[in-house]
């Protein structure tokens, strides 16, 4: 990274901002040489030898409640999601069992889904040969496991990315649709040397210090990057930070280093079947949990309500250009064209 040293670390835990001495765009340094598909490649496949356990992020958990299901097809599959009054999560097929109505339009009625065609009532225990599926609230998201799509050996929870104190925290999640896969989405992430070319309304000055070669070890697999997150025009703050793979379908940035030192970004994507021209269409379900160890951080978190639309702003910013480039990889793997 040009221009960052110790001293600009140590100076950044003081006051965090800096004026950034960038370049104009076409005059960066060029990170074309360091970008090998290959590498990049054999990320993504080490990713997806990862086990999920058949899980699939359905949403944030804000947006499912006790007084209206939310439904998302995932992989194809219906799935209906509501909560009883105790506030657990649970979830199912999203067809009525009797003439097949959609769940997702049924009442909840103390902690029991009511289809609107006949008023069957179906509980969290099943019934009437409708048959609950597996479902996790981790505080941030909402899990449903799928064992007829999923093809793993079942976990009993699924793999939830280590994540700063809630309580201590502003978290936020930011959906997004788009026609790829889900590899399409990871391949994005991994390949961190597009940031201050494709994104430079947000990142500058970005180096990756490490990348796993071809052959990596387990635990050599993670990227680690310097970058500046731009703030203001002219005005940025560094960080340290590392980015993993801990399940075929989820890549998470960790800061390491600098301003937000502990806070994480999860990109999940999940398969949500095929639209009407036999396309892939995935999720991208992003969450921030964004945390510092400053002392006025623990006084902004009564008003992380008003910061929550700002975090989700910022990411879906940065989507509007990733699943762009998501959607023109898969077109290209589709049709035989990528060169990657």
């Amino acid at each position: 990274m040009v221009g960052y040293s110790a001293t600009n670390r140590v100076r950044s835990r003081a006051f965090p901002f800096r004026r950034l001495r960038t370049p104009r765009w076409a005059a960066q340094q060029g990170t074309w040489r360091a970008a090998r598909p290959a590498a990049i490649a054999a990320a993504l496949e080490r990713a997806r030898a990862r086990p999920a356990g058949n899980w699939f992020v359905l949403a944030g958990s804000g947006r499912i409640g006790s007084t209206e299901p939310f439904t998302r097809t995932v992989g194809g599959i219906e799935v209906v999601a509501w909560r009883t009054p105790d506030g657990r999560l649970h979830a199912g097929p999203g067809i009525c069992p009797h003439l097949g109505a959609p769940l997702g339009e049924a009442a909840v009625d103390r902690g029991q889904l009511v289809c609107r065609w006949h008023g069957l009532r179906l509980t969290e225990r099943g019934g009437a040969g409708w048959s609950p599926f597996p479902a996790h609230d981790d505080g941030v998201l909402a899990w449903v496991r799928l064992d007829s799509i999923g093809g793993e050996q079942p976990l009993e929870s699924p793999v939830v990315p280590r994540r700063p104190a809630l309580r201590e925290s502003i978290a936020e999640v930011a959906t997004v649709v788009g026609t790829c896969e889900p590899e399409d989405v990871v391949a994005n992430r991994l390949d961190p040397w597009h940031g201050s070319w494709f994104h430079p309304y947000s990142f500058a000055e970005l180096e990756v210090r490490h990348a796993p070669a071809v052959d990596s070890a387990e635990e050599n697999d993670f990227f680690e990057v310097l970058v500046t997150f731009k703030v203001l025009p002219g005005i940025g703050v560094p960080v340290t930070a590392e980015f993993t793979c801990p399940d075929p379908r989820t890549v998470v940035m960790r800061i390491l280093e600098g301003e937000g030192a502990g806070s994480v970004v999860e990109t999940h994507a999940t398969p949500l079947g095929t639209d009407s021209a036999g396309a892939p269409r995935t999720a991208v379900v992003e969450a921030t949990v964004a945390h510092s160890r400053r002392r006025g951080f623990r006084a902004v978190l009564p008003a992380a309500a008003l910061l929550r639309p700002l975090i989700r702003r910022v990411a879906l910013r940065l989507w509007a250009d990733d699943l762009a480039y998501a959607q023109r990889r898969y077109e290209l793997r589709s049709t035989g064209r990528f060169p990657g």
